[in-house]
């Protein structure tokens, strides 16, 4: 449970960053300059970073209510699970995030090549690859 945590730890902050400056976007006087495209990437990536905010405090939040329970392995396996639903609710966040930013310097298709690359990068590196080297293993045993 402990590793679990840790690992979560490392999600919330980068999360929680994202989402702070997101609550404070609205109110920057440029935002009225925003268009229609840029305040749906602005809406999705704060619903994303919000909804990756409670995956990732959920587990802390139940291990409080749960603790010498012996609910310990149910509780792993539900943190293992929010913790997969946060980091595909973050991976949006951040894509649309950068999307959002880079529609808004460079208008047009930048924006959904960069906002795409990140959403790739994150697909790959946090899902993909893991997926595979599950599969590896299993051929190799």
């Amino acid at each position: 449970m402990t590793e679990l945590l840790q690992g979560l730890r490392v999600a919330v902050t980068g999360v929680q960053v994202l989402f702070a400056f997101l609550l404070t976007l609205p109110f920057s006087a440029g935002f009225g300059k925003v268009d229609t495209l840029g305040r749906w990437l602005f809406f999705i990536s704060l619903l994303s970073s919000a909804f990756a905010s409670v995956c990732f405090i959920t587990p802390a939040a139940q291990h409080r209510l749960l603790f010498r329970t012996g609910l310990k392995e149910r509780m792993l396996h539900r943190a293992n699970e929010l913790g997969i639903v946060g980091a595909i609710a973050l991976a949006v966040a951040m894509t649309s995030a950068v999307a959002l930013v880079t529609e808004t310097v460079i208008p047009g298709w930048p924006a959904a090549v960069f906002g795409g690359a990140v959403g790739l990068l994150s697909a790959w590196l946090w899902f993909v690859q893991p997926v595979i080297d599950l599969y590896r293993d299993k051929d190799v045993s």
